[in-house]
């Protein structure tokens, strides 16, 4: 239990100290098509949205950063605050440890506490679900009062980590048990190498409500444990993180990838308001965001709130130059497609042309 614990705190740690980006996004491939006449105001633009059932000011998600050690507490505070000042989404970190041990809970319990009207998505791994059930995902749902529940799928991550669970069997079964056994919906959400065709079919089959896929761009969390491997003297670890660091599948195609018919969070490398405004018209509902919000949470909420209006008048400001007014419009608008991304989507059988007719 304390393992678990310590580890959140080290990946905090690294995570605002050290370079653990993967690459590419695919957004550098993505060009959306200037409107020269938008014929809008800019100040007429809502970036309102609905997402589950719940009303967002803006499509963003905190994604999941922390939480399980007692110096997490004032972290999730600052970003739960934050979310609540915007209006928008938050999602804890993995709430293995607070499952684990009690003493762990107020340190995710006070994203609710000072983010009373938000939609919050609680949040466990797919490799503990066998073990704690039905029950223990209750749980997690309780302890912040989510709106829903996020099932992580890191087998990337565990599989560099010697402490790591490496036994997927099963995992699709017990998401169908999760999601036909409790009253919120359930998303599914990769952690930085996101999610093919074949895999956002069987979760859509298997009953999800939503899939955040965690795309390569973002947070690698291979690379993370690069970082761990070194300060622990672990040659292996340091070696097949670092062999692994971009592995999986680059955002930007990962969200077309995902577009089966539940709505899509875009998360990993959304760095800018007009990477957002390239995941909405790709298809995908919110975004979310959270490495770029580690360095301004560890000084105060005033900084997270910052940061993330910096980027909200970015999408903004593309979206009045793409001549769109509303969410549902930039969901619409025009794209080009080019280089890797459009010869991966192609390969897969996608249609890249029709995003910009």
């Amino acid at each position: 239990m304390e393992q678990t614990s310590k580890r959140k705190i080290e990946h905090l740690r690294i995570c605002a100290e050290e370079d653990v980006e993967s690459s590419p996004t695919g957004f550098e491939d993505v060009m959306l098509i200037h409107n020269a006449l938008p014929e809008i105001s800019k100040d007429e633009i809502d970036l309102g949205t609905t997402f589950l059932g719940k009303r967002f000011n803006a499509p963003i998600m905190i994604a999941p950063m922390t939480g399980g050690h007692p110096d997490t507490k004032a972290i999730n505070a600052a970003l739960g605050s934050a979310a609540e000042t915007l209006g928008i989404g938050i999602g804890v970190g993995s709430q293995r440890a607070a499952i684990e041990d009690p003493k762990q809970e107020d340190s995710f319990r006070i994203v609710r506490d000072v983010a009373p009207n938000v939609f919050i998505c609680a949040n466990v791994g797919a490799p503990q679900l066998r073990e704690y059930g039905i029950d223990g995902v209750k749980k997690a749902i309780e302890m912040v009062s989510a709106d829903a529940l996020s099932i992580h799928l890191n087998f990337l991550q565990e599989a560099i980590q010697p402490e790591g669970d490496v036994d997927a069997r099963g995992c699709l079964d017990m998401i169908k048990e999760i999601c036909a056994g409790i009253n919120v919906p359930v998303m599914v959400k990769e952690t930085g190498a996101g999610i093919s065709r074949e895999a956002a079919t069987a979760l859509k089959g298997a009953g999800v409500a939503a899939i955040d896929i965690g795309g390569v761009g973002g947070t690698s969390w291979a690379g993370v444990e690069v970082y761990r491997a070194k300060a622990e003297g672990d040659v292996l670890a340091e070696h097949l993180g670092k062999m692994f660091w971009n592995w999986g599948i680059p955002t930007a195609i990962s969200i077309v990838e995902s577009s089966v018919g539940v709505p899509i969070v875009s998360t990993g490398g959304v760095r800018t308001g007009i990477d957002m405004a390239k995941c909405l018209a790709l298809g995908a509902s919110l975004c979310g965001v959270a490495l770029p919000l580690v360095a301004p949470a560890l000084k105060g909420e005033k900084e997270v709130i910052g940061k993330l209006s910096t980027m909200i008048e970015e999408l903004r400001v593309a979206m009045f130059l793409a001549g769109c007014r509303s969410i549902q419009d930039i969901q619409k608008a025009r794209i080009v497609i080019t280089g890797m991304t459009k010869e991966i989507l192609e390969q897969r059988g996608h249609d890249p042309g029709r995003f910009s007719k």
